[in-house]
Parts: structure tokens; C-alpha cells; sequence
């Protein structure tokens, strides 16, 4: 099993940087919650780094682009958190379901849970 983490935004220095300004100086209109919880304005949360660093868990990550050129067949609204698993896709996190994720702790226990299912299903 590995997890697939999409930001709803695309790769590259210039978006990167535009994403920065628009993290500083409007918070409430920024459109990727997935990286508002785990990145602040210019680097990786540490809590979030940590358990990044410190799991066991396979975890891949992608921008929109990156994501759609990888998986072309793929239809998802962004940002998502997907399991893969022998070859398919599964929605572990909806761009909905962040709503109800508010910070790094929510979404590490929201990951925790899947794993911890999948291991006893």
C-alpha cells in the first residue's frame, strides 16, 4: 500500500512563490488545505516533517501536474489523499473531507486510521 498526497496546486518555482504570497497575505482564500495544514508560508511544518521522516508508511507526493502526468486516466478534485493499492486507486482524504481536518495532528490521525483499518480488514 502507498499513499498519494496531491496539492491542489501546480509545480515549479513561480507557482511555489505565488502560492507563498497568497498563503502571507490571504490565508482564508488559499485553495489547498492539505498544504496550509502541513507547510507554512515558506518551508515544512516540523511536526509535520517529523512524522513524515519518522513513519513507515510508503508516501509519495504531487502537484496537479505532476499528478495528472502520472496517472492521466485519473479524475480527482484536488487536494486529496489517495491509497493505492495492487494497481488502484481509493480515496483516503476528499478535497471535502479537509474541511474537518484542521491541523497537522487531525490529518496525521486521519492517515493513522486508514492504515490501522486496512491492517485489520
Amino acid at each position: 500500500m502507498k499513499l498519494i498526497f496531491v496539492y491542489n496546486a501546480n509545480s515549479g518555482k513561480l507557482n511555489a512563490l505565488l502560492d507563498s504570497g497568497h498563503k502571507l497575505f490571504s490565508p482564508n482564500t488559499y485553495k489547498c488545505q492539505l498544504c496550509a495544514i502541513t507547510h507554512g508560508t515558506f518551508s515544512e511544518k516540523k511536526q509535520w516533517k517529523q512524522f513524515r521522516e519518522n513513519t513507515n508508511l510508503d508516501m509519495e507526493f504531487y502537484h496537479i501536474d505532476e499528478f495528472e502526468a502520472q496517472y492521466p486516466d485519473a479524475n480527482f478534485k484536488f487536494p486529496i489523499i489517495l491509497k493505492e493499492e495492487l494497481g488502484k486507486l481509493t480515496t483516503v482524504v476528499s478535497s471535502e473531507d479537509f474541511k474537518d481536518i484542521e491541523d497537522i495532528e487531525a490529518l496525521i490521525n486521519r492517515i493513522n486510521t486508514c492504515v490501522k483499518s486496512r491492517l485489520t480488514a
